[in-house]
């Protein structure tokens, strides 16, 4: 279902459901979350996560007028997958503030060697940051928006039960996890199975 402010719920409504939907909200978000490898988790969107996404930003800033609602709209919306991709955000976790600034500098380029790797298929790259920069010549960010996609038989494959791997080959950060089951099952339900390759 396309989010339109129509299809939101008024701060008032939102306000009184917060706190009771929020583990909902949490386990979602949960299910569909994949740590890779030590410092690294990507949490892959739907349109449940940015719908909440949006209604939070909305809450807190105290925002009801048409134009500011669909202001959030057009910032979000974009990060929910369209039948024939994953889309998803990266965050590159350290504790501690020395290591992190090491380590953002060692990993620059890191969201671009992001893959999905299909049971039978070849690896679909990640595709960051379409929407501004987010690294430069000393560091790379510790957010990425990253998507990635398939072709019409990656996507039978998912759909049909293939095992998929989501790894990284930047050299300072190899890694590579098999997507659980329930998460998988979940990430299927993005991809379409009819569209053009």
């Amino acid at each position: 279902m396309a989010i339109t402010p129509a299809s939101l719920l008024t701060l008032e409504a939102y306000s009184k459901i917060r706190k009771s939907s929020r583990a909902q909200a949490i386990a979602h978000r949960r299910l569909r979350s994949v740590r890779l490898g030590e410092n690294m988790t990507l949490q892959f969107e739907d349109e449940q996560t940015i719908r909440r996404q949006i209604q939070e930003m909305l809450h807190i800033e105290k925002i009801f007028d048409e134009a500011g609602i669909q202001a959030e709209i057009d910032a979000y919306a974009p990060l929910v997958p369209d039948g024939g991709n994953w889309k998803a955000t990266l965050l590159i976790e350290y504790d501690d503030p020395h290591e992190r600034r090491r380590e953002l500098a060692r990993l620059i380029g890191v969201e671009d060697r992001l893959f999905v790797e299909v049971e039978g298929h070849g690896r679909a790259y990640a595709i960051a940051d379409e929407d501004l920069e987010r690294e430069n010549d000393e560091k790379t960010s510790s957010v990425h928006f990253v998507r990635f996609e398939f072709d019409r038989l990656q996507r039978a494959a998912i759909r049909a039960g293939a095992g998929v791997k989501l790894g990284c080959d930047h050299t300072h950060y190899p890694a590579h996890v098999a997507v659980a089951g329930a998460t998988l099952a979940s990430l299927a339900g993005d991809l379409a199975p009819d569209l053009a390759p």
